[in-house]
Protein backbone atom coordinates (compact mmCIF):
# COMPACT_ATOMS: atom_id res chain seq x y z
CA UNK A 1 0.00 0.00 0.00
CA UNK A 2 1.09 3.43 -0.61
CA UNK A 3 0.07 6.39 1.93
CA UNK A 4 0.71 9.81 0.81
CA UNK A 5 -0.18 12.92 3.12
CA UNK A 6 -1.35 16.60 2.04
CA UNK A 7 0.09 18.24 4.42
CA UNK A 8 -1.96 20.95 4.86
CA UNK A 9 -0.25 23.56 7.59
CA UNK A 10 1.42 25.38 5.01
CA UNK A 11 -1.41 25.56 2.90
CA UNK A 12 -3.22 27.12 5.78
CA UNK A 13 -0.01 29.29 6.57
CA UNK A 14 -0.46 30.66 2.46
CA UNK A 15 -4.29 31.25 2.97
CA UNK A 16 -3.47 33.10 6.48
CA UNK A 17 -0.80 35.13 4.62
CA UNK A 18 -3.07 36.13 1.47
CA UNK A 19 -5.39 38.45 0.32
CA UNK A 20 -8.66 38.46 1.39
CA UNK A 21 -9.72 37.72 -2.52
CA UNK A 22 -7.31 34.94 -3.05
CA UNK A 23 -8.43 32.64 0.10
CA UNK A 24 -11.09 30.85 -1.39
CA UNK A 25 -9.02 29.76 -4.46
CA UNK A 26 -5.77 28.69 -2.36
CA UNK A 27 -8.15 26.33 -0.22
CA UNK A 28 -10.08 25.03 -3.67
CA UNK A 29 -7.14 24.27 -5.88
CA UNK A 30 -4.30 23.45 -3.45
CA UNK A 31 -6.21 21.80 -0.34
CA UNK A 32 -9.15 20.48 -2.04
CA UNK A 33 -8.28 19.57 -5.67
CA UNK A 34 -5.97 16.51 -4.73
CA UNK A 35 -9.33 15.17 -3.32
CA UNK A 36 -11.33 15.67 -6.27
CA UNK A 37 -12.54 12.32 -6.78
CA UNK A 38 -13.89 12.17 -3.15
CA UNK A 39 -15.83 15.28 -3.35
CA UNK A 40 -16.80 14.36 -7.12
CA UNK A 41 -18.42 10.66 -5.81
CA UNK A 42 -20.51 13.52 -3.38
CA UNK A 43 -21.25 15.30 -6.19
CA UNK A 44 -19.54 18.69 -4.80
CA UNK A 45 -17.71 21.34 -7.34
CA UNK A 46 -14.85 22.41 -6.45
CA UNK A 47 -16.25 25.62 -7.22
CA UNK A 48 -19.77 27.06 -7.90
CA UNK A 49 -21.42 27.73 -11.39
CA UNK A 50 -22.50 31.68 -10.08
CA UNK A 51 -21.81 33.38 -6.98
CA UNK A 52 -23.45 32.21 -3.72
CA UNK A 53 -23.99 28.28 -5.41
CA UNK A 54 -22.90 25.53 -3.64
CA UNK A 55 -19.46 24.32 -3.81
CA UNK A 56 -16.68 22.64 -1.83
CA UNK A 57 -16.50 25.74 0.45
CA UNK A 58 -20.03 25.70 1.09
CA UNK A 59 -20.19 21.78 1.91
CA UNK A 60 -16.97 21.86 4.34
CA UNK A 61 -18.42 24.89 6.28
CA UNK A 62 -21.67 23.07 7.10
CA UNK A 63 -19.72 19.73 7.85
CA UNK A 64 -17.42 22.61 10.69
CA UNK A 65 -14.39 22.42 8.73
CA UNK A 66 -12.97 26.19 9.31
CA UNK A 67 -13.67 28.36 6.08
CA UNK A 68 -11.06 29.82 4.24
CA UNK A 69 -11.71 33.54 4.54
CA UNK A 70 -11.84 33.51 7.77
CA UNK A 71 -8.38 32.42 8.39
CA UNK A 72 -6.12 35.26 9.25
CA UNK A 73 -2.87 35.97 11.52
CA UNK A 74 -5.57 34.17 14.70
CA UNK A 75 -5.35 31.35 13.80
CA UNK A 76 -1.43 31.41 13.67
CA UNK A 77 -1.56 29.11 16.73
CA UNK A 78 -3.85 26.37 15.62
CA UNK A 79 -2.13 26.33 12.73
CA UNK A 80 1.35 25.76 14.56
CA UNK A 81 -0.21 23.14 16.26
CA UNK A 82 -1.23 21.48 13.50
CA UNK A 83 2.05 22.03 12.14
CA UNK A 84 3.61 19.38 14.78
CA UNK A 85 4.98 16.67 12.37
CA UNK A 86 4.84 14.08 15.10
CA UNK A 87 0.56 14.63 14.94
CA UNK A 88 1.41 13.31 11.20
CA UNK A 89 3.39 10.61 11.86
CA UNK A 90 0.89 9.53 14.46
CA UNK A 91 -1.80 9.77 12.11
CA UNK A 92 -0.30 8.00 9.61
CA UNK A 93 0.93 4.99 11.78
CA UNK A 94 -2.46 4.57 12.82
CA UNK A 95 -3.89 4.68 9.24
CA UNK A 96 -0.93 2.13 8.04
CA UNK A 97 -1.51 -0.28 11.64
CA UNK A 98 -5.53 -0.57 10.57
CA UNK A 99 -5.11 -0.88 6.97
CA UNK A 100 -2.07 -3.83 7.44
CA UNK A 101 -4.21 -5.72 10.16
CA UNK A 102 -6.83 -6.80 7.17
CA UNK A 103 -3.52 -7.56 5.05
CA UNK A 104 -1.90 -9.20 7.65
CA UNK A 105 -5.84 -11.66 7.96
CA UNK A 106 -5.27 -12.07 4.34
CA UNK A 107 -7.85 -9.77 2.95
CA UNK A 108 -6.34 -8.83 -0.31
CA UNK A 109 -7.32 -4.96 -0.50
CA UNK A 110 -8.21 -3.57 -4.01
CA UNK A 111 -7.38 0.01 -3.22
CA UNK A 112 -3.66 0.22 -3.02
CA UNK A 113 -3.11 3.97 -2.91
CA UNK A 114 -4.23 5.99 -0.16
CA UNK A 115 -4.53 10.24 0.57
CA UNK A 116 -5.15 11.59 4.09
CA UNK A 117 -5.25 14.58 5.02
CA UNK A 118 -5.81 16.31 8.94
CA UNK A 119 -8.01 19.48 8.42
CA UNK A 120 -9.07 22.43 10.92
CA UNK A 121 -12.79 22.52 12.19
CA UNK A 122 -14.22 25.98 12.76
CA UNK A 123 -15.04 26.03 16.90
CA UNK A 124 -17.90 27.92 16.84
CA UNK A 125 -19.37 25.34 14.30
CA UNK A 126 -22.56 23.42 16.05
CA UNK A 127 -21.13 20.05 14.82
CA UNK A 128 -17.72 20.37 15.40
CA UNK A 129 -19.15 21.28 18.99
CA UNK A 130 -21.29 18.81 19.72
CA UNK A 131 -18.29 15.94 18.13
CA UNK A 132 -15.68 17.36 21.31
CA UNK A 133 -14.19 19.46 18.32
CA UNK A 134 -12.97 16.32 16.13
CA UNK A 135 -14.52 14.59 13.42
CA UNK A 136 -13.69 12.78 10.27
CA UNK A 137 -14.57 11.05 6.62
CA UNK A 138 -13.61 8.08 4.82
CA UNK A 139 -15.93 6.69 3.37
CA UNK A 140 -14.52 7.14 -0.25
CA UNK A 141 -12.18 4.69 -0.92
CA UNK A 142 -8.34 5.84 -1.03
CA UNK A 143 -9.06 9.24 0.56
CA UNK A 144 -9.31 9.41 4.29
CA UNK A 145 -9.46 13.02 6.51
CA UNK A 146 -10.19 14.24 9.45
CA UNK A 147 -10.74 17.79 11.14
CA UNK A 148 -9.78 18.76 14.79
CA UNK A 149 -9.94 22.05 16.93
CA UNK A 150 -5.90 21.78 17.84
CA UNK A 151 -5.87 20.62 21.45
CA UNK A 152 -3.98 17.91 23.57
CA UNK A 153 -7.27 15.93 24.49
CA UNK A 154 -8.42 16.29 20.25
CA UNK A 155 -4.78 15.66 19.30
CA UNK A 156 -4.03 12.83 21.29
CA UNK A 157 -7.89 11.22 20.03
CA UNK A 158 -7.54 11.72 16.41
CA UNK A 159 -5.38 8.49 15.34
CA UNK A 160 -8.11 6.66 16.94
CA UNK A 161 -10.87 8.69 14.79
CA UNK A 162 -8.80 8.04 11.51
CA UNK A 163 -8.51 4.49 12.23
CA UNK A 164 -12.44 4.39 12.70
CA UNK A 165 -12.17 6.28 9.10
CA UNK A 166 -10.01 3.86 7.65
CA UNK A 167 -12.37 1.05 8.58
CA UNK A 168 -14.99 2.72 6.34
CA UNK A 169 -12.61 2.94 3.67
CA UNK A 170 -12.13 -0.73 3.59
CA UNK A 171 -15.75 -1.72 4.33
CA UNK A 172 -16.56 0.45 0.82
CA UNK A 173 -14.14 -1.35 -1.35
CA UNK A 174 -16.58 -4.50 -0.99
CA UNK A 175 -19.81 -2.85 -0.37
CA UNK A 176 -21.28 -0.81 -3.10
CA UNK A 177 -22.27 2.75 -1.50
CA UNK A 178 -25.86 3.64 -2.88
CA UNK A 179 -27.36 7.17 -2.40
CA UNK A 180 -30.51 5.69 -1.16
CA UNK A 181 -28.11 4.03 1.85
CA UNK A 182 -30.17 1.74 3.94
CA UNK A 183 -30.34 2.89 8.18
CA UNK A 184 -28.77 -1.20 8.30
CA UNK A 185 -25.99 -0.41 6.50
CA UNK A 186 -25.45 2.93 8.38
CA UNK A 187 -25.76 1.23 11.60
CA UNK A 188 -23.62 -1.79 10.83
CA UNK A 189 -20.87 0.41 9.09
CA UNK A 190 -20.46 3.12 12.01
CA UNK A 191 -20.29 0.26 14.32
CA UNK A 192 -18.08 -1.73 12.58
CA UNK A 193 -16.04 1.66 12.31
CA UNK A 194 -15.95 2.47 15.80
CA UNK A 195 -15.22 -1.28 16.90
CA UNK A 196 -12.52 -1.51 15.07
CA UNK A 197 -10.91 1.82 16.56
CA UNK A 198 -11.14 0.74 19.72
CA UNK A 199 -9.73 -2.87 18.75
CA UNK A 200 -6.41 -0.84 17.98
CA UNK A 201 -6.40 2.01 20.54
CA UNK A 202 -8.55 0.46 23.46
CA UNK A 203 -12.01 1.59 25.27
CA UNK A 204 -11.13 4.68 26.74
CA UNK A 205 -10.53 6.19 22.81
CA UNK A 206 -14.61 5.21 22.37
CA UNK A 207 -15.52 8.65 20.70
CA UNK A 208 -17.75 11.17 21.83
CA UNK A 209 -20.72 9.45 19.31
CA UNK A 210 -21.17 6.65 21.50
CA UNK A 211 -20.17 7.85 24.99
CA UNK A 212 -22.25 10.74 25.29
CA UNK A 213 -25.77 8.36 25.17
CA UNK A 214 -26.92 7.95 28.49
CA UNK A 215 -27.84 4.12 28.73
CA UNK A 216 -30.97 4.77 30.54
CA UNK A 217 -32.25 5.47 27.60
CA UNK A 218 -31.15 2.50 25.34
CA UNK A 219 -34.58 0.59 25.55
CA UNK A 220 -36.31 3.31 24.18
CA UNK A 221 -33.50 4.29 21.89
CA UNK A 222 -33.92 0.57 20.37
CA UNK A 223 -37.40 0.60 20.07
CA UNK A 224 -37.26 3.63 17.77
CA UNK A 225 -34.18 2.78 15.93
CA UNK A 226 -35.66 -0.56 15.01
CA UNK A 227 -39.02 0.70 13.74
CA UNK A 228 -37.17 3.06 11.65
CA UNK A 229 -35.11 0.14 9.92
CA UNK A 230 -36.65 0.54 6.77
CA UNK A 231 -36.05 3.97 6.30
CA UNK A 232 -33.31 4.92 3.40
CA UNK A 233 -31.30 7.47 2.41
CA UNK A 234 -29.74 10.52 4.14
CA UNK A 235 -32.60 12.68 4.47
CA UNK A 236 -34.90 9.90 6.10
CA UNK A 237 -31.87 8.15 8.06
CA UNK A 238 -30.41 11.21 9.47
CA UNK A 239 -32.00 11.76 12.51
CA UNK A 240 -31.90 7.90 13.50
CA UNK A 241 -27.99 8.04 13.19
CA UNK A 242 -27.22 11.71 14.42
CA UNK A 243 -30.25 12.42 16.61
CA UNK A 244 -32.75 15.37 16.02
CA UNK A 245 -30.60 18.01 16.40
CA UNK A 246 -28.37 17.41 13.69
CA UNK A 247 -31.35 16.93 11.53
CA UNK A 248 -32.99 19.71 12.50
CA UNK A 249 -29.98 21.81 11.20
CA UNK A 250 -30.16 19.78 7.94
CA UNK A 251 -34.17 20.21 7.50
CA UNK A 252 -34.13 16.52 7.79
CA UNK A 253 -37.31 15.35 9.44
CA UNK A 254 -36.74 14.11 13.10
CA UNK A 255 -37.62 10.86 15.10
CA UNK A 256 -37.11 11.66 19.29
CA UNK A 257 -33.45 10.33 19.46
CA UNK A 258 -30.31 12.16 21.00
CA UNK A 259 -26.74 13.16 19.75
CA UNK A 260 -25.57 10.02 17.38
CA UNK A 261 -28.01 7.31 18.92
CA UNK A 262 -27.93 5.65 16.21
CA UNK A 263 -23.77 5.75 16.73
CA UNK A 264 -24.13 4.43 20.00
CA UNK A 265 -26.64 1.37 18.93
CA UNK A 266 -24.75 0.66 15.98
CA UNK A 267 -21.18 -0.04 18.26
CA UNK A 268 -23.04 -2.09 20.86
CA UNK A 269 -24.82 -4.06 18.30
CA UNK A 270 -21.92 -5.19 16.50
CA UNK A 271 -19.92 -5.59 19.53
CA UNK A 272 -23.18 -8.22 20.79
CA UNK A 273 -22.41 -9.58 16.99
CA UNK A 274 -18.72 -10.37 17.49
CA UNK A 275 -18.74 -11.49 21.01
CA UNK A 276 -21.93 -14.16 19.79
CA UNK A 277 -20.30 -15.38 16.61
CA UNK A 278 -16.57 -14.87 17.61
CA UNK A 279 -15.89 -13.49 14.35
CA UNK A 280 -12.69 -11.38 13.56
CA UNK A 281 -13.34 -7.25 13.23
CA UNK A 282 -11.49 -7.60 10.19
CA UNK A 283 -13.37 -10.36 8.28
CA UNK A 284 -16.95 -8.71 9.90
CA UNK A 285 -15.92 -5.35 8.06
CA UNK A 286 -16.14 -6.58 4.80
CA UNK A 287 -20.10 -8.42 5.40
CA UNK A 288 -23.05 -7.22 3.49
CA UNK A 289 -25.19 -6.07 6.45
CA UNK A 290 -27.97 -7.86 6.31
CA UNK A 291 -25.37 -10.76 7.30
CA UNK A 292 -24.67 -9.56 10.51
CA UNK A 293 -28.39 -8.09 10.95
CA UNK A 294 -29.83 -11.46 10.29
CA UNK A 295 -27.59 -13.16 12.82
CA UNK A 296 -28.30 -10.74 15.94
CA UNK A 297 -32.37 -10.16 15.89
CA UNK A 298 -32.29 -10.90 18.81
CA UNK A 299 -30.43 -7.70 20.33
CA UNK A 300 -33.56 -5.71 19.76
CA UNK A 301 -35.51 -7.55 22.18
CA UNK A 302 -33.09 -7.71 24.94
CA UNK A 303 -31.20 -5.34 27.33
CA UNK A 304 -27.77 -5.53 26.05
CA UNK A 305 -26.08 -2.66 25.49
Amino acid sequence: MNIKRLYSADIYKKIMDAEYDKKDDIYRYEMMMPFKGKWDCYHIPLKAQYEGGYDIIMANKMMGLLPPDIIDKGWEKAIDMLSDNSLWNDCEKAIETALSRFEKKGIELPEKEYLYSILLANPDNAYTIMNEGYCGDGGIPGYIMAWLVPGEETIRRLPAALVHETNHNVRYQFIKWTNDITLGEMLVSEGLAENYATTVFGEEFLGPWVTKTDKELFPLIKDIIYKGMDATGLDNITAYLYGDEMAEMQHYPKVGLPYCAGYATGYYLIRYYLEKTGTAIEDATILPAEDILGAVEEFWSTDTF
